[in-house]
């Protein structure tokens, strides 16, 4: 390598050290309306700047994974076509946030929350779509939402 770069394979590692890989899946989209499907196997991996992902995403979260979402449900926050940036370790839905849930329906981005009478509602922040009940075993939670990049 240092012949092609003129640096120390030491001084190359260094760098290195300074991005943060993630699992993108160009070909997932979690629906922000009408469901989308399943999490496979294709995937690349992106490098992204690690002082840019740790602003956004946390010092903690080393394991993320990287999806599309599809519709409007959830503007204004999030955008179509934004990539969002996913942490599979975080499903407790009684903390506040957006989650990505997988129904027989499909995938969905959306904030949700276990109501008292121990049904899972899925809640738009677009405000033109009303919020969706499921039964607990219907849905199952794939993980929290935990940064975004939006389209351009």
């Amino acid at each position: 390598n240092w012949l092609f770069f003129d640096q120390a394979v030491d001084m190359l590692k260094a760098e290195t050290d300074k991005f943060f890989q993630v699992r993108y899946f160009a070909d997932i989209r979690a629906s922000a309306g009408g469901g989308a499907y399943g999490f496979d196997e294709n995937f690349e991996t992106i490098t992204l700047d690690e002082k840019i992902m740790h602003n956004m995403v946390g010092l903690g979260n080393t394991e993320l994974e990287a999806i599309h979402v599809d519709g409007e449900s959830m503007e204004p926050t999030l955008q179509d076509g934004s990539i969002v940036f996913l942490d599979r370790t975080q499903t407790n839905i009684n903390k506040d946030g957006i989650f990505i849930a997988s129904t027989t329906a499909g995938l969905f981005i959306k904030r949700i929350r276990q109501r008292a009478d121990g049904m899972v509602e899925l809640i738009s922040d677009n405000k033109a779509y009303s919020p969706e009940v499921l039964a607990p075993d219907e849905v199952s939670i794939v993980g929290k939402v935990v940064g975004n990049i939006e389209s351009l």
